[in-house]
C-alpha cells in the first residue's frame, strides 16, 4: 500500500447492485469459487467464530496497526445496511481486535457481520446476539487505539485481494471474494452450476457410479488402472 493511503478514510465506494448480491447470496461459497473459476477464496484458517455463522455483503474495508482497533470505530460511521466489515492489519497480528460491543455498534448501522485476518473476542456473545464472524483466532488480548490505519482501501484479507465494494460470502466451508464488477454474472453462473449438481444428484441417488457420469473408465485404463480379480 502507498504511504497516502494511510490514515486515510474513503467515504464513498462502488456498491453493487443489490439484487445480485441477494442473488449471490443463495449460494455456498464452494459453488460461488468454482462458478467463479476456482479463484477468490481467503485461506482455510479463516474460520466461523461461532458455529451456524454466515454472510454476505459488499465489503467496507479496514486496515488495522498490530494491537490497535482504533480504525474499527471510525469504520462503524462509514457502514450502510448490509455491509460486511472486513479487516487486515499492516503486520499479523492474532489480539482481540473485536468483540461484542463492538459488534452492537455495526449492528446499530445495518452491518451484516465480520471477516477479519486476526483474533476476535466475547465468541459467545457475538453468538448470543447472532453477529456472524470469521476470523483467523479467537484471543481474550484487547488492544489500544493509538496509531492511524485506514478505512475503504484495498486490503489482503487472508491472501485475497478486497477492494472496497468487493462482496464477501462466507459459510462453514471458507471465505470467497466476488469482484462487485462481477457479482450477477457469478451469480447466475452459481444458479446454473446448481441446476446441473440436482441433476447428477439425481443420478446419484438412482445409483449411478460417478465412473460412468463423468465417463472416466477409458480415462483411467489409459492411465493404467487395473482391477484384479
Amino acid at each position: 500500500m502507498a504511504n497516502d493511503e494511510l490514515g486515510v478514510v474513503h467515504t464513498r465506494i462502488t456498491h453493487p447492485d443489490p439484487g445480485a448480491v441477494q442473488a449471490l447470496s443463495r449460494f455456498g461459497v464452494a459453488t460461488v469459487h468454482e462458478a467463479m473459476g476456482r479463484v477468490g477464496l481467503m485461506r482455510p484458517a479463516l474460520r466461523p467464530a461461532w458455529r451456524g455463522a454466515r454472510l454476505c455483503g459488499p465489503a467496507v474495508t479496514v486496515l488495522l496497526q498490530p494491537g490497535d482497533n482504533w480504525m474499527f470505530h471510525v469504520a462503524v460511521e462509514q457502514l450502510h445496511d448490509g455491509d460486511i466489515l472486513v479487516a487486515a492489519c499492516t503486520t499479523e497480528c492474532e489480539d482481540g481486535f473485536f468483540g461484542e460491543l463492538l459488534a452492537t455498534s455495526v449492528q446499530a448501522r445495518g452491518c451484516g457481520g465480520l471477516v477479519i485476518d486476526g483474533g476476535v473476542r466475547d465468541v459467545d456473545d457475538l453468538e448470543r446476539i447472532g453477529f456472524p464472524v470469521f476470523s483467523r483466532a479467537i484471543n481474550a488480548k484487547g488492544c489500544v487505539k493509538a496509531t492511524l490505519g485506514s478505512v475503504n482501501v484495498d486490503v489482503i484479507c487472508g491472501g485475497a485481494l478486497v477492494r472496497p465494494g468487493d462482496v464477501v460470502l462466507a459459510d462453514t466451508d471458507g471465505v470467497v471474494v466476488v469482484p462487485r464488477e462481477r457479482v450477477a454474472d457469478v451469480a447466475a453462473s452459481a444458479a446454473a452450476r446448481e441446476d446441473n449438481e440436482e441433476v447428477k444428484r439425481a443420478q446419484f441417488r438412482a445409483g449411478v457410479l460417478g465412473l460412468d457420469l463423468y465417463a472416466m473408465r477409458d480415462t483411467l485404463a489409459r492411465a493404467g488402472l487395473r482391477y484384479l480379480d
